[in-house]
C-alpha cells in the first residue's frame, strides 16, 4: 500500500464517509456475534477516524498502519483516548497479547494485491483473537471496481484544493491503478501532490476460500453496511468472520 505521504494531510477533506454509521455497524456486529467486547484492533487505521469512535465509545483501541503520515494525523485526534497506534504493515504485524475483535475497514484488503498476502494478514489475525473473536472487514467488490472506479477519470475543484482522479482496470490481473493528482493552494501559488495507488478486484469465492485456508469461520457476507446478503451487483462486500474455538 501506498505510503500516503503528503497525501494523508488531505485524505481527511477527500474521503466522504458516515464513520458514526460505520462505528454503529461495526458495535451491531460486536452485540449480534460476539458480547463482551473491549478490546479491538483496527488494522489498516488510516487517520483514526472509526479508530477514535470506537474508543469514544469505551473500546480499548489498538491502530495499526504502514504511513507514519497517516498515524501522525490519527494520533492528534487522540484526545487522551485509550488509543494505541503501532506503525507495521497490515500483513506482518506483530502484537504483545490477544484481542477480542480485529476491524479492517474502507477497503483495505482490496490494496493487497496478491492473494498470499491476504492470507498471510488473514492467518495473523486469526493468530491474535481471542477464541470466538471477530474479524470484521470489507472490501469493493468485482463489480464496482471493474464497472464503477475502472477506466474512469474524475476532476474535483474544492476552491483550495484541485485534483485529478484517472483509473486504468487491467482484466487479466484484475488490478485497478489510479493516479491521482492535487493542487493545493498555498497562498498566491498551488503544490502538486501525486499519488498513486492500486486496487485488486477479489471474487466473493476467493475471499471465502481464503478465510477458510486462515482457519476462520464466516459467519456471514453483507451487502454494505446490511445484514442482507450480497449480490452480483453488490459494491462493498462486508465479511463476518469468527475465530474457531
Amino acid at each position: 500500500m501506498s505510503s500516503y505521504t503528503d497525501f494523508a494531510y488531505l485524505y481527511d477533506r477527500l474521503i466522504d464517509q458516515d464513520y458514526e454509521k460505520w462505528a454503529d455497524y461495526l458495535e451491531e456486529c460486536f452485540e449480534k456475534y460476539a458480547g463482551g467486547i473491549t478490546h479491538v484492533l483496527d488494522l489498516a487505521c488510516g487517520t483514526g477516524n472509526i479508530t477514535t469512535l470506537l474508543a469514544k465509545r469505551g473500546y480499548d483501541m489498538i491502530g495499526i498502519d504502514s504511513s507514519t503520515d497517516m498515524l501522525s494525523v490519527a494520533a492528534s485526534k487522540s484526545e487522551g483516548l485509550p488509543i494505541q497506534y503501532v506503525c507495521q504493515d497490515m500483513s506482518a504485524f506483530e502484537l504483545y497479547g490477544n484481542v477480542d475483535a480485529v476491524i479492517c475497514t474502507l477497503d483495505c484488503i482490496n490494496y493487497l494485491t496478491k492473494n498470499r498476502d491476504v492470507l498471510k494478514t488473514f492467518r495473523l489475525v486469526e493468530k491474535y483473537l481471542y477464541p470466538n473473536g471477530l474479524f470484521i472487514f470489507d472490501i469493493n467488490s468485482q463489480y464496482k471496481i471493474e464497472n464503477i472506479l475502472g477506466n474512469q477519470c474524475y476532476i474535483t475543484d474544492l476552491d483550495d484544493v484541485f485534483y485529478t482522479w484517472e483509473n486504468f482496470y487491467n482484466e487479466e490481473s484484475r488490478i485497478c491503478s489510479y493516479n491521482l493528482t492535487f493542487f493545493v493552494k498555498n497562498g498566491e501559488k498551488y503544490n502538486r501532490v501525486d499519488e498513486y495507488q492500486e486496487q485488486k478486484a477479489y471474487l466473493q469465492d476467493e475471499i471465502e476460500d481464503l478465510i477458510k485456508k486462515a482457519g476462520l469461520s464466516l459467519l456471514g457476507c453483507f451487502d454494505g453496511l446490511s445484514f442482507n446478503k450480497s449480490s452480483e451487483k453488490s459494491e462493498r462486500l462486508m465479511f463476518v468472520c469468527k475465530k474457531k474455538c
